[in-house]
């Protein structure tokens, strides 16, 4: 009779808890639907129209007139059809050329400069740090003239990309502001082990500070590797005189004009202009990420 007793005074105290346990999971699980059907909605708004415009690409031209969203028949062909058309490997190789070297030269350039601002300490440091970071709010628009002048009437280069690629070996603004403060996270003791260990500034940048600083290196790298190839302003005034020289920005305006009622063929351009940007950033957003969240930890 004990026994039955306590039992029966303990059931109601194991039924209370089970309330409260089963409300928490509920509240966690409608808290797990919520989440993933806002990234699910956030997801499909941003890949839709790249599903769009590949659906189109492969279409034929009398289907992509038509406003149907899925091909009848698939037309690879269209693909070969942009390939085939002339200059367009052209624009390719500029593009390349131009997003490629300007990378390389914006990070060998930017670099050096971002860790003399980090790291070392002198007088009028505070005075150039704000003097690179006032160049960022000076419009390209405003010096377009001047600048053209030089290169076209000086310098003879009108009429090809080095007028955009040669000044990125003099740094850029921006990526040195956001190495300036990647390399604010790396810890004085690295470098001043190193100097202990005999190296010098050139050798402790080498072996110390760029290993350290690859995801901040990275994330300059694709920023400026994604302003490259999609720049069309730069290459509209030094550039568009000589088609020889055009990139993929501005072989695409041209190559729209002259397919303006195929809509398939200049998807599938659009398509093939967008492709190696989403593969670069696809194989290199963890670094990407880490790069640009780890920027703001020191001031």
């Amino acid at each position: 009779m004990v026994t039955t007793a306590l039992t029966t005074r303990r059931a109601p105290a194991r039924g209370a808890t089970a309330g409260p346990a089963r409300r928490a999971r509920r509240t966690r699980l409608l808290h797990w639907i919520a989440v993933h059907a806002v990234a699910l909605a956030a997801a499909l708004f941003f890949v839709l129209p790249f599903v769009f415009v590949w659906l189109t690409s492969v279409m034929s031209d009398a289907q992509a007139m038509s406003g149907a969203l899925w091909p009848h028949e698939w037309h690879w062909s269209n693909y070969l059809t942009v390939f085939e058309t002339p200059g367009f490997l052209d624009w390719w190789k500029n593009s390349l050329l131009y997003a490629g070297l300007g990378t390389l030269f914006t990070v060998c350039s930017a670099v050096p400069v971002a860790h003399a601002l980090a790291t070392f300490r002198f007088r009028g440091r505070r005075t150039a740090l704000l003097l690179v970071i006032s160049t960022m709010m000076l419009p390209p628009q405003v010096i377009v003239i001047p600048m053209y002048l030089v290169w076209a009437q000086q310098l003879h280069l009108a009429g090809s990309l080095w007028p955009l690629i040669l000044p990125m070996a003099f740094g850029d603004a921006y990526s040195i502001f956001l190495l300036r403060q990647f390399l604010l996270t790396i810890p004085r003791e690295y470098l001043e082990a190193a100097k202990v260990d005999g190296c010098g500034e050139l050798r402790t940048l080498l072996k110390i500070i760029v290993p350290m600083a690859r995801p901040g290196i990275a994330a300059v790298a694709l920023f400026q590797f994604f302003f490259c190839w999609n720049d069309y302003f730069g290459p509209q005034i030094y550039a568009a005189q000589n088609p020889a020289s055009w990139t993929l920005s501005l072989g695409l305006e041209s190559f729209k004009s002259a397919h303006s009622v195929n809509w398939n063929l200049t998807m599938a351009a659009t398509l093939l202009v967008m492709a190696p940007v989403i593969v670069v950033f696809f194989f290199a957003q963890k670094a990407f990420v880490e790069g640009v969240t780890l920027t703001g930890v020191k001031g």
